[in-house]
């Protein structure tokens, strides 16, 4: 099955929708719980004829869905097709504007000397530069080589987000007191920093290779 790249994904014109961190996500507003569960077993349905596994985080007034073909690691046609199939359901309407995934940064001159304290006390499992949780409740972890000098930046957060909701971010933030430190490696990645100086990278599939 081929894996799709970002640019693949957005050519497919799905609206709602939005390409995160390897995974297709959407979120459907419900009016109460009972809704938001007839919607999860009607997807459960079209994922059991498709033979998929989508995950799904049903909350009292939204449903959070993220589609993923588990067995190749990534988006591929076979997410597209269901997450057509979701968006036909009576009284379901995708919508992306308010979906995000986050990452933590760590950056460090060593990090293999550090990454196996932070797998411990997080309880993540360590994967090449990373830190994963299997159940995917608890952000990844990832380490970025740095310098050592002093002082320098250690952690900052990674925020993913649809490409159309940077710039109302980068506004507010602006308003909020923030500063916008860099915009050299736009669409990938802005850099941000809160009135203290701490940063954080707002981030998009954008000029990605996936």
């Amino acid at each position: 099955m081929t894996k799709l790249t970002g640019q693949q994904i957005a050519a497919e014109g799905l609206d709602g929708w939005v390409y995160l961190l390897g995974g297709l996500q959407t979120r459907i507003r419900t009016a109460d719980f009972a809704a938001g569960l007839r919607i999860v077993n009607a997807i459960g349905a079209l994922a059991e004829e498709m033979d998929h596994h989508p995950d799904l985080d049903l909350r009292y007034t939204h449903l959070d869905v993220r589609l993923r073909s588990h067995d190749v690691g990534a988006v591929t046609d076979r997410d597209v097709r269901l997450a057509r199939k979701i968006a036909a359901i009576d009284g379901v309407q995708p919508e992306s504007a308010s979906v995000s995934r986050l990452e933590f940064a760590l950056d460090t001159p060593a990090y293999p000397a550090i990454q196996p304290f932070w797998g411990a006390v997080l309880a993540l499992e360590p994967s090449a530069e990373e830190l994963t949780d299997p159940y995917g409740a608890v952000p990844t972890v990832w380490f970025q080589e740095s310098g050592s000098e002093e002082p320098r930046q250690r952690w900052h957060p990674d925020v993913w987000l649809e490409p159309a909701q940077v710039q109302p971010r980068i506004d507010a933030a602006l308003a909020a007191g923030g500063t916008l430190v860099s915009d050299a490696e736009a669409p990938s990645f802005w850099v941000l920093a809160d009135p203290e100086g701490n940063r954080v990278c707002l981030c998009t599939w954008q000029d990605r290779s996936s």
